[in-house]
């Protein structure tokens, strides 16, 4: 069974193709937008709405049983996300080709510590990395992750499966066409780019934690975290949200600001939420690295929308263009911070950086 739901994942991403834009780029985004610049261009032209809505019809389809912590759907899907990574060219990372593995019965924070041990359940984060070429700056990372897993199955409730299209099928399948654009790029990046998709956030950001206690790359080198989620749907709760997404902590750091440079390239418009902006800082995977010092946020179009942890959150209700000009957009951002000599840095200005930017200097981490 695993391996014809396996095939038929193939044979949907093979469909997929890759719209050319970067003679276009700049015209499309409107006249507000400034020139993206030249050596970035062919990455973004590679980001393709066609490949993501191919990935995410296999990815929150029925067959999948709404990738539970831990499940078979949950199993199935990283399978599906490491051979993207491995065919996108990525370097494996883990303890296990691109699988970075834990034990759920010992990590699962809701378990009974005093019941006797459990038989292990597998769960992993699914990780590759696209090594830097600047013999200064390669051994420098980016993150650039997403949580993969949703909330499974709930029967009697609908049709009893959940599906998790834009929470977070979307940021998955973005994950996996920022990787294939940066790697089919011929111009490396200074930087090293790690891209990870999580499990088990919606149990705590478990999955992005085992990650922060037990780092694959040196924390004290990473120096910026990109988090996406929830960028598929723009039927926000509070009116459509169309060619524009919001950050987390927005001007916590210097990530808001070189996202929202980037939106202004591209014609995207990158803004501050005035409630949820910072109410929703600590509650996605940005969280895990902001603990440990490092600048990281989350992105997303939409925070509430119909169908939200609903049995409802279905691939066909994606908008699949508006969420490609948001990938652009962080590619793009990914990018600057990528080829650039100086890291993001928290600011001294905001008191709610305050906490991050000590655990930082305690850890004796240094821009750069």
């Amino acid at each position: 069974m695993t391996r014809r739901i396996l095939s038929r994942a193939v044979m949907l991403a093979s469909l997929s193709f890759p719209v050319s834009l970067a003679a276009s780029l700049a015209q499309a985004a409107g006249p507000a937008a400034s020139a993206t610049p030249a050596a970035a261009a062919p990455i973004l032209d590679r980001i393709s709405a066609t490949a993501m809505r191919g990935n995410l019809a296999f990815l929150a389809s029925d067959a999948l049983e709404g990738r539970g912590t831990p499940s078979r759907g949950l199993d199935i899907a990283a399978e599906f996300i490491a051979s993207q990574f491995r065919a996108a060219g990525l370097e494996p990372l883990g303890d296990e080709p691109y699988f970075q593995t834990a034990d759920w019965n010992k990590i699962n924070p809701r378990r009974d510590k005093n019941a006797a041990p459990a038989a292990p359940a597998k769960v992993r984060n699914v990780v590759g990395i696209l090594r830097g070429s600047d013999p200064a700056l390669k051994d420098t990372y980016i993150l650039v992750t997403a949580h993969y897993d949703h909330v499974g199955t709930k029967p009697g409730e609908g049709d009893g499966i959940f599906n998790g299209a834009n929470d977070d099928g979307s940021g998955t399948v973005s994950v996996i066409e920022l990787a294939k654009a940066f790697a089919a790029n011929k111009e490396r990046p200074k930087r090293s780019i790690v891209f990870m998709t999580v499990f088990g956030e919606e149990h705590g950001l478990v999955g992005s934690r085992y990650y922060g206690a037990n780092p694959l790359v040196p924390i004290e080198k990473t120096v910026a975290g990109i988090n996406i989620e929830q960028v598929g749907r723009t039927d926000d709760s509070e009116g459509p949200q169309q060619r524009a997404f919001a950050v987390t902590g927005y001007d916590f750091s210097d990530v808001g600001e070189i996202l929202k440079k980037a939106g202004d390239q591209t014609g995207i418009k990158v803004w501050k939420h005035p409630v949820n902006s910072d109410k929703y800082f600590a509650h996605s995977d940005n969280q895990a690295l902001a603990d440990q010092g490092i600048p990281a946020h989350t992105v997303s179009v939409a925070y509430a929308f119909p169908d939200y942890h609903g049995a409802g959150d279905h691939w066909d209700k994606i908008d699949y263009e508006n969420m490609a000009a948001v990938d652009r957009t962080v590619a793009l951002a990914i990018w600057h911070i990528a080829n650039s000599s100086e890291a993001p840095k928290w600011s001294r200005s905001n008191p709610k950086a305050s906490k991050y930017l000590g655990i930082q200097e305690q850890r004796g981490i240094k821009p750069q």
